[in-house]
């Protein structure tokens, strides 16, 4: 049975994840948590790096991929930030 998304958003959060861009050279991205149950952030962790391994964000699977991770998050309840070394398109007031 599931947790219908009004009381998923009342509850919360289960942990932090910080997604950062390491460069051009494999493994491109690190995955930091501040807080949180361990085995939920391997978990995450694991699956997060399973969508983003190979990818750099200039790859236009990249932006699927970081939708997919992000929804990820979103239904475990984790709070997800990314750092990827330069601003986001929503900051530059980009549509």
């Amino acid at each position: 049975m599931s947790i219908p998304s009004e009381q998923l958003s009342q509850q919360p959060p289960r942990g932090h994840v910080r997604i950062v861009y390491l460069g051009p050279v494999a493994p491109h991205w690190d995955l930091q948590s501040e807080f949180g149950e361990r085995s939920l952030i391997e978990e995450f962790r694991q699956r997060a790096l399973a969508r983003l391994v190979l990818l750099p964000p200039h790859d236009p699977q990249f932006r699927r991929n970081r939708e997919r991770v992000a929804r990820d998050a979103e239904r475990e309840n984790l709070v997800l930030e990314w750092n990827l070394g330069v601003p986001d398109e929503e900051e530059l007031g980009q549509p």
